[in-house]
């Protein structure tokens, strides 16, 4: 099959593409700027939005694979409806066009590569399924939701058949933003004020999270569907760091403060959000997508850690001119 990739070289794109090649499709890469292309039919179509022109990545496409996204900025701007708007413009209203251009074009199946933060920041008792009712905290998940039901709206209209994927944190080699930041802790053994913490996150490795998007694509069954992907074994915050010391070589340096002084402390200092990414859970439960669609995942969660820990160290090696 013709798969266009919006995003195609971002941090999931590129581990996607390689997959999607090896299983004999042709693909077409969208991305926002022109630079390194990940493919030679690459179309670059600038910050996607209400006016995006996607006539000629569609040409001949059978399925479109929608990656790009604004995710959570740490400069965004104070005023709250600055920050849904900046959001809404790419995720929604960039979503919405895409999926109405892929409509007339003849694009067969869209698949709208989500996040759980459209349905909830944490899962208290319970696992988060596809029948947990949507309510997301923050602009970014607000966003997605809202892209999901404007494709979902586009497809009862005009046939387009839809998949939306809702992922949790996405690791692996190449990963940014707060596992990056999570490594660094690691490899250089800082003391943190983790130990008394018992939550359970489900996380997803990257390579895992392109072959759950694959099948999405192919799969017939996938059809109109909505599914959260996992690697399949929660951890707690303490449990990831020892992991990560471990294949690295260092100690995990976790003391314990009692979890009610941590956030007191954080909200003092007005990081109380980064409280809750510690130490709430966001568990899943993916059995709708492994039942459905038959999917499991290729990576074990153990090699997935291994390979990114090893990854950054060979990174932070190479950037210290060390071997």
């Amino acid at each position: 099959m013709r798969i266009l990739v919006t995003g195609a070289n971002g941090f999931v794109g590129s581990a996607l593409i390689p997959i999607l090649a090896s299983r004999g499709h042709r693909i077409r890469a969208s991305v926002r700027r022109p630079g390194v292309t990940p493919v030679p039919d690459t179309v670059v179509t600038g910050e996607i939005g209400s006016d995006t022109d996607w006539s000629r990545a569609l040409d001949g496409i059978d399925i479109v694979i929608h990656l790009a996204a604004r995710v959570h900025q740490m400069d965004d701007p104070a005023d709250p409806d600055l920050v849904i708007g900046a959001y809404r413009r790419i995720n929604v209203e960039g979503t919405r066009r895409l999926a109405e251009s892929a409509a007339a074009a003849g694009v067969r199946r869209m698949v709208f590569v989500s996040t759980i933060k459209a349905v909830t920041e944490n899962s208290s008792d319970t696992p988060v399924t596809e029948e947990t009712p949507p309510a997301p905290e923050t602009p970014y998940g607000i966003s997605k939701l809202e892209g999901e039901q404007a494709l979902e709206a586009v497809g009862a209209r005009t046939g387009l058949e839809t998949v939306v994927l809702r992922p949790p944190l996405v690791y692996g080699p190449g990963v940014g933003a707060n596992f990056l930041r999570l490594l660094t802790i690691c490899r250089n053994a800082l003391p943190l004020p983790l130990g008394a913490i018992h939550n359970r996150r489900s996380l997803v490795f990257v390579e895992n999270l392109a072959g759950a998007i694959a099948c999405c694509a192919e799969h017939p069954a996938a059809a109109g569907g909505r599914f959260l992907v996992h690697d399949g074994k929660p951890l707690s915050t303490p449990e990831l760091i020892r992991s990560l010391a471990a294949i690295m070589d260092r100690p995990a340096r976790l003391f314990s403060v009692p979890p009610v002084l941590l956030r007191g402390a954080l909200t003092v200092i007005g990081r109380g959000d980064a409280y809750d990414r510690l130490a709430a859970s966001l568990e899943l439960d993916d059995r709708h997508l492994r039942r459905t669609l038959g999917w499991q995942p290729f990576w074990s969660q153990e090699d997935g850690l291994r390979l990114t820990a090893e990854w950054f160290n060979a990174s932070a090696d190479l950037t210290n001119g060390t071997s």
